[in-house]
């Protein structure tokens, strides 16, 4: 039987807590070395929208629940998250999402976009920063790619970027999406299935055919 090469699409929206969650662990436990992958930012409001779906913090009682859940994943995988919720959590990650959609364009994009996703998780979930702003996201970007590279993905970030993020949404949509983070994933057998979720990545790696059993707590809690 031919196989195929193992391969993880992640949907992430710096805004969800829970992408951030997905991202980290995809990218830095070993379980996940050998797979490859591809992050591809998407605007969480507009998927939500197309799904018709309410935001999960204006769910009465769900708000308090997804605080103490994001620590404790946090907490499971040694996951960097401050105690506290950024500000104006759920900020509007538009101008973002389409920076982010902006430089990972051509050449060497996914390797840019997680460079990005780095510092931009970071900021906002560990060190309570307000990227969604434009000073802060120019100086930002500025920081990893410089000034004048800064300037150009924000002048893309209107056009490029604006038609990719619909694009990626649309895409994240098409894939059963309905929440972040949603993973594709494509096992060596061929075969491709969608999960929801950090709670779900027991399942992600066994359908991936990754031994889980010896590694991080959270692993453990995933049984």
């Amino acid at each position: 039987m031919p196989t195929s090469q193992p391969h993880i699409t992640l949907y992430i929206d710096t805004v969800s807590p829970f992408a951030y969650l997905a991202y980290h662990i995809l990218r830095n436990d070993p379980l996940f070395t050998p797979i490859s992958k591809t992050y591809t930012p998407i605007f969480l409001g507009g998927l939500m929208h197309k799904c018709g779906n309410t935001a999960p913090m204006r769910i009465l009682n769900k708000d308090k629940w997804i605080n103490a859940e994001r620590l404790r994943w946090a907490r499971l995988f040694g996951v960097p998250m401050s105690q506290n919720l950024p500000p104006e959590f759920p900020a509007n990650t538009l101008g973002i999402m389409r920076a982010l959609c902006a430089l990972s364009e051509g050449a060497g994009g996914q390797g840019r976009l997680t460079e990005a996703l780095d510092v931009l998780f970071r900021a906002y979930w560990v060190e309570g920063k307000r990227t969604f702003e434009g000073d802060v996201l120019r100086g930002m970007l500025a920081g990893i790619f410089g000034e004048a590279e800064a300037e150009r993905i924000l002048a893309d970030a209107k056009t490029v970027g604006k038609a990719k993020l619909l694009e990626n949404t649309d895409k994240a949509f098409a894939d059963g999406a309905f929440g972040l983070p949603w993973m594709v994933c494509t096992n060596a057998k061929g075969e491709t299935e969608g999960f929801w979720g950090v709670d779900h990545l027991g399942q992600v790696a066994q359908f991936m055919g990754l031994d889980h059993k010896g590694g991080e707590k959270g692993w453990k809690a995933l049984l």
